[in-house]
Formats: C-alpha cells, sequence, structure tokens
C-alpha cells in the first residue's frame, strides 16, 4: 500500500516513467541482438526519446519539490512522450498500411541525425532495417505499436502528475 501511495506521487510516476523508458531500451536492445532484429531510423528516433525521458525523468525527480517546476518538468516529459508517439503512430501507419516504403520519400534531418548517432555509438543507434517491416510481434503487436502503447501510457501518468496538487517533498 505504501508502494503504491508513492507511486502515485509526482515523484514516483517520474521515476516509474524513467525506470520504463530506460527498461524499454535495455530490452530493445536485447530483443535487437539475441533476435537479430534490425532497428531502422524511427526505432533509433523512439529509443533516443526514451532515453530523453530518462534523463528527463531524474531532473523531474529532483525538481519535483516546488510545484511550478513539477509542473515544467511533467510538462516537459508529457512533450517527450507525445513526440514519440506520434513516430510510434507513424512507425505503426507505415507497417500496416505502406510495406514495402521506407521511413520518408527523401532523407529528412532527422535522418541524418540518427545515421550520424549510429556512426558514433552502433551498438546504441545503428539504423539498418526498413520502418515498414514489423519483424517482431509479440501477442500480435509490433514493436511499433507497442512503443505506441508505452509512450501513451507516459503521456497519461505525465498528465497524472501535472494534476496531482500535492507537495510530495517527503516522498
Amino acid at each position: 500500500m505504501i508502494l503504491l501511495r508513492l507511486l502515485l506521487t509526482p515523484r514516483g510516476l517520474f521515476a516509474a516513467t524513467g525506470a520504463a523508458a530506460v527498461g524499454l531500451v535495455a530490452g530493445g536492445l536485447v530483443l535487437a541482438h539475441t533476435m537479430n532484429l534490425a532497428a531502422c531510423p524511427l526505432c533509433i528516433l523512439q529509443r533516443m526519446l526514451y532515453l530523453l525521458l530518462g534523463i528527463e525523468a531524474i531532473a523531474a525527480w529532483f525538481l519535483a519539490g516546488a510545484r511550478a517546476t513539477r509542473l515544467a518538468a511533467a510538462l516537459l516529459m508529457a512533450a517527450t512522450a507525445l513526440t514519440g508517439a506520434g513516430i510510434a503512430a507513424y512507425q505503426t501507419w507505415l507497417q500496416r498500411f505502406a510495406k514495402g516504403v521506407s521511413c520518408t520519400a527523401d532523407q529528412p534531418w532527422w535522418e541524418h541525425f540518427v545515421n550520424w548517432a549510429g556512426s558514433q555509438w552502433p551498438l546504441l543507434f545503428e539504423a539498418s532495417g526498413l520502418c515498414s517491416e514489423a519483424g517482431w510481434k509479440f501477442l500480435g503487436l509490433s514493436i511499433a505499436e507497442w512503443s505506441l502503447i508505452a509512450f501513451s501510457s507516459m503521456s497519461i501518468a505525465m498528465l497524472a502528475a501535472m494534476l496531482r496538487n500535492t507537495d510530495n517533498r517527503k516522498a
């Protein structure tokens, strides 16, 4: 009961969101290497956003004492999670309705950024797959669809953190 009450505080929501985000990156890396799955540029963008959420969660944990900073942190994390949800939704659309299509018609700035990051840290950011290929499914859903669920859940958690009107210096 105490753990549940702690989890429902803004700090608890920040910690849970950050831990889930970092855990999803770790799980994605394990899946990629054990099942020989190739991440695509959209997958890598989502991975970057999960890592950003993890960093934001650490900062939010420390800034959660004052209401204004707690709201700002939750808003920033919600924006990051909603961006991830949008990318995951686009990838889901590609996988369901645009089979065999690459991520985009031409290489936008973010694809260049993903390629650069992949050359710097290949283990974490190398993109060699096609965005329209689901590759692996669990319970009938692709990784992109699970990512959409995860990002959406994190967005809801940050909305809950914004709505919590508690001063949680003790938590």
